[in-house]
């Protein structure tokens, strides 16, 4: 079975471009550019660059004994959390801003949830000296200060959204509502595996720089370059797609993604897309989505605010239908209380997306000798707020 896009950005029955008119003429252009460019040698060359002396890359792959004992395998941490801005959306940002300066992009618009999508799109818009606008739902404005104290540092116009249930789902409807009116010179920067295509296969191209490192890291760790278990969490889905990418089609890797069960799958309050959602568009993708049945979308909820969005990225959509991925739904309490574990254990504070992919790691079973690799996709500066609230001497 092929897990890759095809020419039509359709990965199985999920995928497409669904786009209004008036954006036909950007996306058609994305669609017709985006890999004649980025697989130049010349934007290799100044992305590699980039990555190595601005990001800080190859980000370590770290053995983590104490969890190791824990769980009874040998678990590698593929550690995102140590990037220039704290995870891993600066890989595809710097990317993208790249690709919008080489197709003469002059205004650059973004969404975000945690913010670190946006603080990332701040970043590269501060170095390339770009104007930036970066939506974000009022709820997530409030609850990811630190963050959007950060853009604004950054020099990035924040604008808070206030429709819906003010999180990241309404930030990238407004995100889109702005390129509808400025389509000529404004590269939108998508933080995650979702959009119209061509954006879900180019943000995993630019995060596949993960499995590449993992590959690399595992043959001098291990003498082989492939682990038995690739886990990460996933809400569009970026931090999973780079973790997954050069590993789709080898079958002896087994792939387990967490996604956010909120206060439980069947409690109303969740975001479990992949076990709650039914097929639909949304931002201009056929995928799965939390929907009623007349196709209104449900409104999601998590205590992470990076993995609270209706949909999946139609990658992970295939791969959950197609049983390529093993998908698990991991509460609040469960990844809160693998946050303090990891923190405990390891001297490692994940941010709270993260921490659902280390709250699957009690459903797992392994067998002592099995090599795991797990995404910490993110730092938990940022959350540092919600984990004071549960934090207990």
């Amino acid at each position: 079975m092929n897990y890759q896009a095809n020419k039509q950005g359709f990965y199985g029955e999920f995928g497409g471009a669904y786009i209004p008119e008036i954006l036909y003429g950007c996306v058609h252009e994305l669609q017709q550019t985006y890999l004649q460019i980025i697989e130049s040698k010349e934007f290799q060359t100044e992305y590699h660059e980039l990555l190595r002396d601005y990001v800080g890359r190859p980000s370590p792959l770290y053995h983590a004994k104490r969890l190791s004992e824990r769980y009874g395998a040998k678990i590698y941490l593929k550690r995102e959390d140590l990037n220039h801005t704290g995870a891993h959306k600066i890989n595809n940002t710097i990317g993208q801003i790249l690709l919008a300066q080489k197709m003469g992009k002059t205004r650059i618009i973004a969404e975000t949830g945690a913010g670190q999508h946006g603080v990332a799109t701040a970043t590269v818009c501060a170095l390339m000296n770009l104007p930036c606008v970066v939506y974000m739902g009022k709820l997530d404005v409030e609850r990811q200060q630190p963050n959007v104290k950060k853009m604004e540092m950054l020099g990035a116009t924040v604008v808070p959204v206030t429709s819906g249930n003010m999180t990241l789902k309404d930030a990238t409807n407004e995100a889109i509502r702005d390129w509808c009116s400025h389509p000529s010179d404004t590269f939108y920067i998508i933080g995650s595996t979702v959009g119209p295509h061509p954006y879900p296969d180019m943000v995993a191209r630019l995060q596949s720089v993960i499995s590449a490192e993992i590959k690399e890291q595992l043959q001098e760790k291990e003498g082989r370059s492939y682990p038995d278990h690739l886990m990460a969490c996933v809400g569009g889905g970026s931090n999973a797609a780079g973790t997954v990418y050069h590993y789709l089609d080898d079958e002896r890797v087994k792939i387990t993604l967490a996604e956010a069960a909120g206060k439980g799958i069947d409690s109303g309050e969740s975001a479990a897309t992949i076990h709650l959602g039914t097929e639909g568009i949304i931002h201009g993708s056929r995928t799965l989505l939390m929907q009623t049945p007349d196709g209104q979308i449900v409104e999601p909820y998590s205590i992470s605010a990076g993995l609270d969005y209706p949909g999946i990225g139609p990658l992970h959509a295939h791969l959950a239908r197609s049983g390529r991925a093993q998908i698990l739904a991991v509460s609040d309490d469960e990844a809160i209380r693998a946050a303090f574990e990891l923190t405990q254990l390891e001297g490692i504070i994940p941010a709270l997306e993260s921490a659902h992919a280390l709250g699957a790691l009690p459903h797992m079973k392994f067998k002592t000798s099995d090599v795991v690799v797990l995404t910490v996709s993110g730092r938990g500066d940022k959350d540092m707020d919600t984990y004071l609230k549960y934090f207990k001497r």
